[in-house]
């Protein structure tokens, strides 16, 4: 894509850029993309917490959304249906791998460990245990309420936000986070500091 061009998508609207691509336009869905795929990257990480699955997930959602494109709608924002087809080949993915893998460490403990006092060492160790702890957990709940979880308290999408991702009703967000948050808190009662 020239410059010229990134001038000109930069002022298109994700709707306009949707309608450009179906339109024909080779250009318009990368744009798209390239607009959103931190969110949509972090939407499938949480949710599946393996970079490899989720860069699978991602990668066959937005084969999805490049072809399903001409059924778009517009009942609502075209980032709230990326979103759900995230979700939705995150939680398939999810379905389909029931083997259990080991998980790795959290990538962002990017501290320098060769300058830090030993009080500094002993507290990055607790966090990156209590992390591990979270991201077991999590992968112990519900796939649908992780979803919930990890769109409304770790994304800060609001439930009705979310409701639409997941194609649900606000209701059923609420219910499916409060039992998460409950589930959560009987897994991580051992973390609690007396």
């Amino acid at each position: 894509m020239t410059t010229g061009s990134a001038r000109v998508f930069g002022e298109r609207t994700d709707e306009e850029l949707l309608r450009l691509h179906v339109d024909g336009d080779d250009q318009a869905f990368s744009e798209l993309f390239r607009r959103h795929r931190h969110r949509l990257w972090a939407v499938a990480l949480r949710t599946l917490r393996d970079p490899e699955d989720a860069a699978d997930a991602l990668q066959e959602a937005m084969i999805s959304a490049f072809r399903r494109a001409g059924s778009f709608r517009g009942q609502s924002a075209v980032t709230t249906w990326l979103h759900r087809i995230v979700v939705n080949a995150s939680l398939d993915r999810i379905r389909r791998n029931q083997v259990r893998r080991t998980d790795a460490l959290p990538e962002d403990l990017d501290r320098d460990l060769g300058l830090a006092s030993d009080e500094d060492l002993d507290e990055i160790v607790a966090h990156a245990e209590l992390r591990v702890d979270v991201a077991e957990a999590l992968g112990r709940i519900n796939p649908d309420q992780r979803a919930a979880l990890v769109l409304v308290d770790m994304e800060g999408y609001s439930v009705e936000e979310a409701a639409h991702m997941l194609g649900c009703a606000e209701g059923t967000i609420k219910s499916r986070c409060s039992r998460g948050r409950s589930k959560l808190a009987q897994l991580l009662a051992h973390t609690r500091v007396p």
